[in-house]
């Protein structure tokens, strides 16, 4: 995972929102891509390391060559307008944990509580995650799900069925920085 957002990272030259379901993987990733992406001048900053939700914003939207690293608060209420953020890529679906008292609970309620509950829950997460990328009728930008869930398990369907009219391609995480150069005309 960390080589694929290196070498899409590199294509774009930075402009990218990574959305992370756990701190300690978003923490282990910044860690593994930090020095590769600094040496072509790519600032990687992560929450929950390098500031607050607000400055690492600022920081995204005055310098495009820059990687941010998000979780939790990241998957609602950003608003980066124009090509600032061209590329944002969701590392897992975001289930939530099961073991969560709150999450557990609720759950309860449901006769079948991952179809009923838990599926379309994470299905409204994920399409939060992606309006993060497109906040203007003019912006254009790429949503790359690193999550092969999406793909080879059944319910992938409904995380695609939630999203607005948009093309959608497969293909192995090689081809990944072409595939988005080409989308983006760069």
């Amino acid at each position: 995972m960390a080589r694929a957002l290196v070498s899409l990272c590199r294509a774009m030259g930075g402009r990218c929102l990574a959305l992370f379901t756990s701190h300690a993987a978003l923490r282990a990733t910044q860690a593994a891509i930090r020095g590769p992406l600094e040496e072509d001048d790519i600032l990687v900053l992560g929450q929950g390391v390098d500031g607050s939700p607000r400055q690492l914003l600022a920081s995204l939207r005055s310098n495009p060559r820059t990687v941010l690293l998000g979780a939790a608060s990241f998957w609602e209420g950003v608003d980066v307008v124009g090509e600032a953020l061209s590329v944002l890529v969701i590392v897992r679906l975001p289930f939530s944990v099961p073991t969560n008292p709150i999450f557990a609970a609720r759950s309860e309620t449901f006769e079948d509580p991952f179809n009923e509950y838990a599926l379309p829950q994470t299905a409204f997460r994920f399409k939060q995650g992606f309006g993060r990328l497109i906040r203007s009728k003019s912006d254009r930008g790429v949503m790359v799900v690193l999550d092969s869930r999406l793909v080879i398990k059944n319910y992938g369907q409904v995380f695609l069925k939630s999203l607005p009219s948009c093309r959608v391609e497969r293909g192995p995480s090689r081809n990944l920085p072409n595939a988005v150069k080409g989308w983006m005309g760069r």
